[in-house]
């Protein structure tokens, strides 16, 4: 299993705004990065995509504990199993979130993907605070 914890960071607005944009995977478009997403496909609770160059990637929610956590996980065909976690705690007016992944991806594979997806993670969480600035 690989463990790839995004950047923490700060949001303005509460978390239960957060936590409703997040649980809904049709606004996870909104934090893709431009130009590098593909056959975008989604539904309140699913969501599906390709990355330039990579991997097709499936994803469903499957548990949401309002406003604290967004579980979400793969769905469909995905080069390995993995789960998606987002964190969300409120400090008043302001959100701190923070992406958690785990992979279940061999050593070599993890060697391989760690940096790209440390990258894309921070970049969907530098996204969230822009979609909400």
């Amino acid at each position: 299993m690989a463990k790839i914890s995004g950047k923490k960071v700060i949001v303005n607005a509460q978390a239960k705004e957060v936590f409703t944009f997040l649980a809904n995977l049709n606004n996870l478009e909104k934090l893709m990065p431009e130009g590098k997403i593909e056959n975008w496909n989604s539904t309140e609770e699913t969501c599906s995509f390709g990355i330039k160059g990579l991997a097709k990637i499936g994803m469903k929610v499957d548990s949401l504990n309002e406003p604290s956590n967004v579980h979400i996980v793969s769905h469909g065909s995905n080069p390995f199993d993995f789960t998606l976690d987002v964190h969300i705690n409120e400090s008043g007016d302001q959100t701190e979130a923070q992406l958690v992944f785990d992979g279940n991806m061999n050593p070599f594979m993890k060697m391989m993907a760690e940096k790209p997806l440390t990258n894309f993670f921070n970049m969907l969480a530098d996204k969230l605070v822009e979609v909400h600035a």
